[in-house]
């Protein structure tokens, strides 16, 4: 099953870590949770809590501890394909924590969400479109939701940023089902 992943982190520095993760299975199921650092984790920008709103003090109290929430995404994710919208940043986040928690660092493994909607269009369009035809149907239906969807700024915060990847994988399975349905109709 796709698992829709998003991170936030203490800073964008090389020395960064992560502070919440979520993650939204294509089915609409999700976990979200805060991540109190690690003791070697120091690294602070105020400017990044500045635009995700997560304070230091909001980690300590609200903030389960990182081995918790590294083993929870162990258990819940291992099997299924991972995908972040920022996919080199969410994977050195994901590793810190893994290592941290004293996991192999490429227990799991995340892929670009661009991968997900071709993926899902391929699959619903292969059965009614001709082979020679399949990879242009499916980069103009990949173009039209881009340019239909409304997007925003994204809002900072790891749930809502993973909800917001999984709409426009949903996009993407309307518009291809609704093509298929043309196809196979006309």
């Amino acid at each position: 099953m796709f698992a829709f992943l998003d991170f936030e982190a203490s800073s964008l520095s090389k020395l960064s870590y992560p502070i919440e993760v979520a993650w939204v299975f294509e089915d609409g199921r999700s976990e979200s949770y805060l991540i109190r650092p690690a003791q070697q984790w120091t690294d602070w920008d105020v400017e990044a809590e500045a635009v995700h709103h997560i304070s230091q003090e909001m980690l300590q109290e609200d903030g389960l501890p990182h081995d918790v929430v590294a083993w929870r995404m162990v258990e819940q994710l291992s099997g299924h394909t991972l995908f972040a919208s920022a996919p080199s940043w969410d994977g050195k986040w994901m590793s810190a924590l893994l290592r941290a928690a004293k996991l192999p660092r490429h227990a799991l493994r995340i892929r670009d969400p661009e991968e997900a909607r071709a993926e899902a269009a391929r699959r619903i369009l292969a059965p009614v479109v001709s082979p020679e035809r399949l990879h242009i149907e499916i980069d103009d239906l990949l173009n039209l939701v881009d340019v239909r969807r409304e997007e925003g700024e994204p809002t900072h915060r790891a749930l809502a940023d993973a909800l917001d990847e999984h709409r426009h994988w949903l996009d993407v399975v309307a518009a291809a089902t609704a093509l298929a349905g043309k196809a196979e109709g006309g």
